[in-house]
């Protein structure tokens, strides 16, 4: 595993790891509900994906991802009080771990030498699972089920990856352009607050 896989790795589970601890705090879960929330967040996806693939699940083999977990969760029960703003910080650290997990899904399923669509599967269950998880223990809807935009970045976002590596650019602009895309992409969807087309829209003018 090269270097700059392994700090992306590390920096996506720190980011998807505050991302579920603020999230539990704010439904005021004590200090061991705050860390299974950031666990589940930070490896959910990951999990699943190797589960799926057949792979040694990532965080058994390598301890140092349940450190940061617990790292990222300490530090957010330290400075919550801090955190003015929290909401922002939270869809930050989301971001941050979506775009991560989803280009470090498409890399595992490259080196597994799978077709160009389930390479974008497994990107996306990486990038989007562990926010569903948390979304229903905390007892809300997970993003991915409403209007906003959220799985079809992490979509985008893979096939970015996907074309960047088909020409063979340095591994640099292969992992790190992508990742930016996709946090860009996500912070002006929900500044502008673009969404998907709803099903329902119809049916509610037609009841008025």
């Amino acid at each position: 595993m090269n270097e700059i896989y392994y700090i992306l790795m590390m920096i996506g589970t720190l980011a998807l790891s505050i991302s579920g601890s603020l999230t539990s705090m704010e439904k005021r879960f004590d200090v061991f509900g705050v860390i299974i929330i950031a666990f589940v967040t930070s490896v959910g996806g990951g999990t699943l994906r190797d589960m799926i693939i057949d792979r040694e699940v990532f965080w058994l083999v390598d301890p140092y991802y349940l450190y940061i977990i617990i790292g990222g969760s300490v530090l957010s029960m330290i400075f919550r009080k801090k955190l003015n703003y929290l909401r922002t910080f939270l869809l930050l650290f989301d971001t941050i771990g979506l775009a991560l997990f989803t280009i470090l899904g498409a890399e595992i399923g490259l080196a597994h030498e799978l077709s160009f669509i389930s390479i974008i599967i497994v990107a996306t269950i990486t990038g989007v699972v562990g926010g569903i998880l948390r979304d229903v223990l905390v007892n809300e809807i997970p993003v991915i089920f409403q209007k906003e935009i959220y799985a079809t970045i992490s979509i985008a976002g893979a096939t970015l990856f996907l074309i960047l590596r088909s020409f063979d650019f340095h591994d640099t602009i292969v992992h790190l352009v992508p990742v930016f895309f996709i946090i860009l992409l996500r912070l002006l969807v929900v500044r502008f607050k673009i969404t998907l087309p709803s099903i329902y829209r119809d049916e509610h003018k037609l009841k008025k």
